[in-house]
């Protein structure tokens, strides 16, 4: 029987091994997601550097003490062209400050002195020049504040009854963990697209080939061949799992993440929790894969199928990410759920004891089980293997 099995499951990854082209597109979601990561994170680190702000105004003049403050805060002013609305409009500026006639005869006599910022609001590039200007303006604003009211004797703090300080009791390392809260995503897609060329092929390809049925012939017992393709499709989507998780762990070391203020740790224990969570749902989503190729009338639509079933992961993400709940222990004994969560505590560095990690170990290999007992239950019927109209 052990051989019989081993002998299928050679014959299928050698298969698959050859056709280099099957063998890349299996891999492509493996170093996907760690590149997308790279991509986001290295964007962030350049928007983190801040360059020297140029902010372009009409009627500097009139404001002196403004302009010769913003300067010190390390601002470029320049001369605003005629057809400055123009040019935000068009994108040229991100932000204009003007200065109206009126703001010295205000601003002299103790009113408050208008300003206008001229932006577009749904330029997001924008965002940052526009909330930048706009800061230091405040900034100027609450300081003249303040010396009008030590002008009248006054304290500066009657004018600000309630002063609300935040204590954020986050650790770096769960603010890494929120900003890395599609890692575990990642990998459980991987999970499924690792082994659905394997699947797809092992079945319904076989099946459309002719070489299914005389496969069947041979004096074997069927689940004894089921459990070697499902096998190949687990070593395969395995394979993928863990090149995405080093590729993620070279990310980590590669982008600057002391630039914005995070830290985060994928060092042994961490990734060797991230295996335990996520590895075993290879077992159950290959074998759904299999059950799934065995049923469809064609490779295509195993293809097709197959395709439809990598949306599944998605799903918990985009609940959690809507309408958040609370961990409770059970919740690990969910399947595709379960492993997400996990995966993400682990990276939030929580202290895990070992029930999490069996209750998702064992409703993967429930939903194996039940998944392989179907698919040899399915080689059992003529229209299965010899196709339906």
């Amino acid at each position: 029987m052990k051989r019989l099995v081993g002998s299928v499951l050679r014959k299928e990854l050698t298969d698959h091994v050859r056709d280099r082209r099957t063998l890349s597109s299996s891999l492509l979601w493996a170093v996907f997601g760690p590149l997308v990561f790279l991509a986001t994170f290295q964007l962030m680190s350049n928007m983190m550097r801040d360059k020297p702000l140029e902010l372009p105004v009409v009627g500097r003049q009139h404001a002196p003490s403004l302009m010769a403050f913003l300067q010190r805060q390390g601002v470029t002013l320049k001369e605003a062209p005629s057809d400055y609305e123009a040019r935000v409009r068009t994108g040229v500026l991100d932000v204009v400050l003007v200065v109206p006639e009126g703001y010295g005869r205000d601003f002299s006599t103790g009113r408050t002195a208008d300003v206008s910022l001229i932006m577009d609001s749904s330029r997001t590039a924008a965002r940052k020049s526009v909330q930048r200007a706009r800061m230091m303006v405040e900034i100027y604003s609450r300081q003249v504040g303040d010396q009008r009211l030590y002008a009248r004797g006054m304290a500066p703090e009657l004018a600000m009854p309630v002063d609300v300080e935040e204590l954020d009791l986050s650790t770096p390392e769960r603010t890494a963990a929120t900003l890395f809260n599609m890692l575990p995503l990642f990998l459980v897609m991987a999970t499924f697209t690792g082994g659905l060329q394997v699947a797809s092929d092992t079945m319904a390809g076989e099946r459309e080939r002719g070489s299914l049925e005389p496969l069947l012939l041979n004096p074997a017992p069927r689940g004894a061949l089921v459990a070697g393709k499902w096998l190949a499709t687990v070593t395969m989507a395995a394979s993928t799992v863990l090149v995405s998780l080093v590729g993620f762990v070279l990310v980590v070391r590669a982008v600057p993440l002391e630039e914005l203020g995070l830290k985060a740790r994928m060092d042994l224990p961490i990734v060797l929790g991230m295996v335990l969570a996520v590895l075993p749902l290879t077992l159950a989503a290959s074998a759904v894969q299999l059950w799934v190729s065995t049923y469809a009338r064609s490779f295509k639509e195993a293809q097709t199928y197959l395709s439809l079933l990598t949306v599944v992961p998605t799903l918990p993400g985009m609940l959690l990410a809507m309408s958040p709940v609370q961990t409770q222990t059970w919740m690990f004994a969910v399947p595709v759920a379960g492993q997400q969560m996990l995966a993400a505590e682990v990276m939030r560095g929580e202290a895990l004891g070992p029930l999490p990690f069996l209750l998702a170990a064992a409703s993967s290999v429930l939903l194996a089980l039940v998944a392989l007992r179907v698919t040899t239950g399915l080689l059992s019927k003529e229209k299965i293997v010899f196709g339906r109209a």
